[in-house]
């Protein structure tokens, strides 16, 4: 337990020091600055990706969010038109007249 609170004490200082300002106090402001030195956003890999209605025949292409919506409205479509087949002859009793006259 003292090494760890040995350890945990030398972080601290260590932190601290990092903060202090020696110098202006702009050039202390610049310390507190996260760095990030392993973000490589601009860095792409592979093909670029486009738009679906630029490369319509070829999904390995396009933009993953355009994937999506392409994907979900084309079973969304295919649910309905399966249910709109299935369905279409079934259809309600017509009402004879003794049932209207109730």
């Amino acid at each position: 337990m003292a090494t760890s609170l040995a350890a945990m004490a030398a972080r601290r200082t260590a932190n601290l020091s990092r903060f202090t300002t020696t110098g202006s106090s702009a050039g202390g402001a610049s310390s507190l600055i996260p760095r990030r030195g392993l973000a490589g956003s601009a860095d792409h890999h592979g093909p670029p990706k486009v738009d679906c209605w630029k490369d319509p025949m070829n999904p390995g292409n396009w933009k993953e969010e355009h994937f999506v919506i392409v994907s979900l409205s084309g079973w969304g479509l295919l649910f309905y038109g399966g249910y709109k087949l299935f369905t279409r002859g079934k259809k309600d009793k017509p009402e004879t007249s003794a049932e209207a006259t109730k």
